[in-house]
C-alpha cells in the first residue's frame, strides 16, 4: 500500500514495517529515519531519485529496498553498509556502474534488470548468500570468475545482454537451476531460425475478433477471441496473447514467442494455433488453443520470504497418483523440448495448470534460450541443470502428498528420485528421459500407455 509523504512527515506511520512512497520524489526524505527501529522493506520505486543518503545503514533493521522506475547511474555503495539487507531491486533505471562496495554482506537477491550494466565487480563473488541474480537487459559481455563461488545461487537471468557464450564453471554450480540466456548474440541465430523457419499458421489481425481479457503478465495481455468462420479452430474459442515490447526481468518478448514457437507439439504444452500477422500498431503476437476455466496454476511465485521457491495454498494435498501424473507429464515435456534444443528455464507450478486430477500444461516461456544441440556436453550440462528445478517441483509435490500403505514403496522410489535430482553432484543427476523411464515404472505404464498417461 502507498503511503502520502503528508503521513510520514505528520508522524502517522510509526512503528510500521514497510513503506512505500511513490510521489516524484527527487530527494531521499529524511523522515523516513524516524521509522529506523521497524522499517524492513523500503519501497522507493516510480521516483525521480539519483541518490541515497551517505547515513542509510542507520535503518538498522532495513532487509529490503526497491528503487525500480528512477534515474540512478550507479548502484548506491552505501548499500553495502547495510548490514542486514538482502534483496536489492533497482529495475528499469539507467545503472552502468556496480561498485562491489555497493554490494551488502547479506545479499540474497539482486535485480539489475533492465539498466546499462557492463560489467559486474569481482566482489560478487563474496556474496555467500545468494539466490537470485537478475541481469536481463543489460550491456554485460562477459561475467567475472568470482561468481563460480557463488554455490548458493539458484536463479540466474542474463537474457538480453552482449555474452558470447556461457563460462564452463557457470553451468558447474551446484544449486543453479533456473537459468534465463535467450537475446544474446550467441543465441541470435537460433531464436531468428524458430520464427522464421518454423511451419506456423499466419492469421492476420483482421480474422480474429477479441472478446474478454483473460490476464496480463509482464510480457504481454492474453484475450479470449474468436476466428472467423474459414478456420479450422472456428468452431471453439482461442486465447491471443499479445507482446508488450519491453524487456521483463526473464528477457525479450521476442524470444519467448519464438520458444512458443520452436518447442513444438507436446500433449503437456499449451498448442499454439498460430501468429498474429498485420496487427494495426505492428505488436507481435500468438493464437493458442483456449485452456478449459476448470485448470488453474498449481502454485503461486515465489514470496520475498521464499525468494527462489514457489507459494502453495496452505491446505494443497494431492493423491500420490496425481502426482506420478503430473511428475511424469513434466518430465515428459522437459525431454522434449530439450530435444528440440530449448531450456524452458522457469520450470516452476507456478508455471503448470492443472485440473486436479494430475493433468497438468506448462506454460510460460519467458524465461526459455534456444541451444545448438549438436553440442553433447552442453546439452547435457543445460538438460542436469533444469533437473534440479524439476527436484524442486517433485519436493514440493511430494511434501504435498498424501498416500496409503499400500503405495510406501513407490512413495519411497519416488523420494529417491527427488534425491537424485537434486544431487549437486552434477553429472550423477539423471537426464529427462531416465526420469520419464523411471516415472511410467512407478505408474505401472508400459510405453505403449505412456501417451496416454500424458494426454490432457
Amino acid at each position: 500500500m502507498t503511503t502520502t509523504l503528508e503521513q510520514l512527515r505528520a508522524g502517522q506511520l510509526a512503528g510500521t514495517r514497510r513503506l512505500k512512497l511513490a510521489c516524484g520524489l527527487s530527494e531521499f526524505p529524511r523522515e523516513i529515519f524516524d521509522l529506523a527501529d521497524t522499517l524492513e522493506i523500503l519501497d522507493l520505486s516510480g521516483n525521480a531519485l539519483s541518490r541515497l543518503p551517505d547515513d542509510l545503514s542507520r535503518l538498522r533493521k532495513l532487509r529490503i529496498i526497491f528503487a525500480s522506475d528512477n534515474p540512478f547511474t550507479e548502484l548506491p555503495e552505501v548499500l553495502g553498509q547495510c548490514s542486514q539487507l538482502s534483496m536489492v531491486g533497482f529495475k528499469a533505471n539507467r545503472i552502468r556502474k556496480v561498485s562491489g562496495q555497493s554490494l551488502p554482506p547479506l545479499l540474497r537477491w539482486l535485480v539489475l534488470t533492465d539498466n546499462e550494466v557492463e560489467a559486474l565487480p569481482a566482489e560478487i563473488g563474496a556474496c555467500a548468500q545468494l539466490q537470485k541474480l537478475m541481469l536481463a537487459g543489460n550491456r554485460l559481455r562477459t561475467l567475472p570468475e568470482e561468481l563460480a563461488a557463488c554455490s548458493r545461487l539458484e536463479l540466474l537471468r542474463l537474457a538480453a545482454n552482449q555474452l558470447s557464450g556461457l563460462p564452463a564453471w557457470l553451468l558447474r554450480l551446484p544449486r543453479l537451476s533456473w537459468l534465463a540466456f535467450a537475446g544474446n548474440p550467441f543465441s541470435e541465430a537460433l531464436e531468428t531460425a524458430a520464427l522464421t523457419d518454423t511451419p506456423i499458421a499466419d492469421i492476420q489481425w483482421d480474422e480474429l475478433r477479441l472478446e474478454q481479457r483473460l490476464g496480463e503478465g509482464a510480457s504481454g495481455v492474453i484475450y479470449r477471441a474468436a476466428l472467423l468462420a474459414r478456420h479450422e479452430h472456428a468452431k471453439k474459442p482461442v486465447a491471443v496473447k499479445l507482446f508488450k515490447g519491453a524487456v521483463t526481468s526473464d528477457g525479450l518478448p521476442d524470444c519467448e514467442m519464438a520458444a512458443c514457437i520452436g518447442a513444438g507439439d507436446h500433449p503437456n504444452l499449451i498448442p499454439v494455433v498460430g501468429k498474429v500477422k498485420d496487427h494495426p500498431a505492428g505488436a507481435h503476437g500468438l493464437v493458442m488453443e483456449l485452456i478449459d476455466p476448470q485448470f488453474t496454476n498449481l502454485a503461486g511465485p515465489p514470496s520475498l520470504e521464499s525468494c527462489t521457491r514457489d507459494v502453495y495454498d496452505a491446505d494443497t494435498r494431492l493423491e500420490l497418483a496425481s502426482v506420478l501424473r503430473i511428475a511424469y507429464g513434466m518430465a515428459s515435456a522437459a525431454c522434449h523440448l530439450h530435444r528440440q534444443g530449448v531450456m524452458h528455464g522457469d520450470l516452476y507450478a507456478h508455471n503448470i495448470l492443472h485440473c486436479g486430477q494430475g493433468r497438468a500444461l506448462l506454460g510460460d516461456f519467458g524465461a526459455a534460450s534456444f541451444y545448438a544441440t549438436d553440442d553433447r556436453d552442453f546439452r547435457s550440462a543445460l538438460q542436469r541443470l533444469e533437473v534440479r528445478a524439476y527436484g524442486c517441483l517433485l519436493e514440493e509435490l511430494i511434501d504435498r502428498c498424501d498416500w496409503v500403505g499400500t503405495e510406501a514403496e513407490i512413495a519411497a522410489k519416488l523420494v529417491a528420485l527427488k534425491e537424485n535430482c537434486l544431487s549437486e553432484e552434477i553429472g550423477g543427476r539423471p537426464l529427462f528421459d531416465e526420469i520419464a523411464a523411471v516415472l511410467r515404472q512407478l505408474t505401472g505404464a508400459g510405453d505403449r500407455d505412456a501417451a496416454a498417461l500424458a494426454a490432457v
